[in-house]
């Protein structure tokens, strides 16, 4: 039976961080996020990291030559795999691509791990692997119904870090993130970022469908804070990662309306292949076993965007 009271935090692993993405929007936060406690890390992304103090492999994963650079370090703790596909309609459109990028790519990671002894692998996955669950709440119990390759590639993936912990000894972790926010963000395709990009070019925005789906958002600090949790403690299994609290499309562009102070006129297009009813989570697990307070409040983390997007008279880069 698992404790509901607080575990202690472990100190704080000083070894290498190699983190996949790390030159995205999420990757860019874990970036810093490591790097202020102390560890050195090694980006490996298809750009470099614009920190000329972090070391940065350039190239496709789906290249070993690529992975092997990453890992050449001796002194990699572990890994926090964060690179995928993660666009619902370019995995339907292209399956093919979107195994190699989200299926083989982490089997490649995690079989060098292995090899160079690097005991510590996070993956950044989804609850789209649960799929349509209507409105029912989803937590780590839910079984795995994915209705895209996107959702299926990440709980292909999911297993094979289950049995690269068991055969292996290995902490590997799956964190099922919720849709992530904040500052940064400027060059994603999400719903928060189309809101502020219309905001500041006063236009309106698509809402798909009647705008009554649930959505649960988590700002980017508490997204990384659940990724420093997970790799201090050394995290074994699947944990719903999110904000706790599911609002409506239609309500959460009447905050982006309050935040922006812009009129933003709603469009209502047919709603997308794959597009859930609901994402409504319980993170009693992510609570319980890592310590996880998400911290960061809609409207807080909404203004915070709205800032970012505003503040140069445009996206962020």
């Amino acid at each position: 039976m698992t404790s509901s009271a607080p575990m202690a935090t472990p100190p704080a692993c000083t070894g290498r961080v190699v983190i996949t993405g790390g030159a995205g929007f999420v990757g860019r936060a874990a970036v810093a996020a490591f790097a202020g406690r102390g560890n050195p890390v090694t980006v490996v992304d298809r750009g470099a990291h614009p920190d000329p103090a972090v070391r940065s492999v350039v190239g496709e994963l789906t290249d070993p030559r690529v992975i092997a650079d990453a890992m050449a370090d001796g002194d990699v703790a572990g890994v926090v795999h964060l690179a995928a596909i993660t666009s619902v309609l370019r995995s339907v459109e292209h399956p093919a691509a979107t195994y190699q990028a989200n299926v083989a790519v982490t089997q490649d990671l995690l079989e060098g791990c292995r090899q160079a002894g690097v005991g510590r692998f996070i993956m950044a996955s989804t609850n789209a692997v649960v799929g349509d669950v209507g409105h029912a709440t989803i937590d780590e119990t839910v079984p795995p119904r994915p209705l895209t390759p996107y959702g299926a590639t990440k709980a292909a993936g999911e297993m094979l870090l289950c049995g690269y912990a068991g055969a292996y000894g290995m902490a590997t972790c799956a964190l099922r993130f919720t849709n992530i926010y904040g500052p940064g963000m400027g060059r994603k395709d999400s719903f928060v970022a189309r809101m502020m990009r219309a905001a500041l070019a006063g236009r309106g925005v698509q809402v798909y469908g009647d705008g009554l789906q649930r959505r649960d958002l988590v700002h980017v600090d508490d997204a990384v804070a659940a990724v420093l949790a997970a790799w201090d403690r050394r995290f074994t299994g699947t944990a719903v990662i999110g904000s706790g609290r599911s609002v409506t499309v239609l309500e959460l562009l009447d905050a982006a309306r309050t935040v922006t102070g812009c009129a933003l006129p709603a469009e209502h297009v047919a709603a997308k292949p794959g597009e859930m009813p609901a994402v409504v989570v319980d993170i009693s697990r992510a609570r319980e076993q890592l310590g996880y307070r998400p911290s960061v409040s809609l409207r807080d983390g909404l203004v915070a965007v709205w800032k970012d997007f505003a503040g140069a008279g445009g996206p962020a880069q």
